[in-house]
């Protein structure tokens, strides 16, 4: 496995999401615990220790699994990530409380402001509530490590957010060969770098898009290195990018 150094632990360059489990009887929101078991026991086994989860993912029974699962294992052995949507509508008190409860654990490594859009941007921002504030006195407390948050604005909706803010430990963004134009990803990368915020990468294979390409594209790419994967391209143009 290859690592990144980040203040001073060993992260594993590919981590693992907890979006898309397993399932039972096809209910996408009732996991199958003996088949993630397997899942996790390999990740670990292969030097995977950074696992993401979310309130939302698989209507809570992500977090639920982690609990039930990944919690065998020594704490100290995996990173673990979760994030707040504001969308949900429900208090970041209560929200947190509940995630800790169901992930078994006493304090989160990363935890993120989840899917920091444009129509969600001024919520986050909110005085009143002051997410960030409850958020970075449960840092203070040891209940969470690193405080960051999860992107896919435009980069000008991005600077506005970090304007307001900018002391996140890691920022979260869809990053691939293709977004990285298509979406603006280069200037959000270049915004992150500015800000001395290290990028964090979702839709590496832009959803499995970039595990298969045309014809022209594969020939291309094929013809420059035979025995690699057309998927690996996709990592390898992370690996140029110092600050991801």
């Amino acid at each position: 496995m290859y690592y990144k150094d980040f203040h001073g632990e060993k992260i594993s360059a590919l981590g693992f999401g907890l979006l898309r489990l397993p399932t039972l009887d096809g209910d996408a929101n009732c996991i199958d615990r003996e088949k993630t078991a397997m899942l996790f026991d390999l990740a670990i086994k292969s030097g995977i220790n950074y696992f993401d989860t979310a309130f939302t993912y698989q209507d809570g029974d992500s977090e639920r699994a982690v609990g039930d699962v990944l919690s065998k294992y020594p704490r100290d052995s995996y990173l673990l990530a979760s994030k707040f949507y504001v969308a949900k509508g429900l208090p970041i008190e209560e929200v947190f409380e509940e995630q800790l409860r169901r992930c078994k654990t006493d304090y989160f490594d990363f935890y993120l402001l989840h899917g920091v859009q444009e129509q969600f941007i001024d919520a986050y921002l909110d005085e009143k509530n002051d997410y960030i504030g409850y958020l970075k006195k449960q840092r203070e407390l040891g209940r969470i490590r690193y405080l960051g948050f999860s992107s896919h604005c435009a980069p000008e909706a991005l600077e506005k957010f970090l304007d307001a803010y900018d002391g996140y430990d890691m920022g979260l963004i869809q990053l691939n060969f293709v977004d990285w134009t298509m979406l603006q990803a280069k200037r959000q990368y270049e915004i992150l770098t500015e800000h001395n915020i290290p990028v964090w990468v979702m839709e590496p294979l832009k959803g499995g898009r970039l595990a298969e390409l045309d014809e022209e594209s594969r020939t291309i790419l094929q013809s420059f290195a035979p025995d690699r994967s057309i998927a690996s391209w996709g990592m390898r143009f992370l690996q140029t990018l110092p600050n991801v």
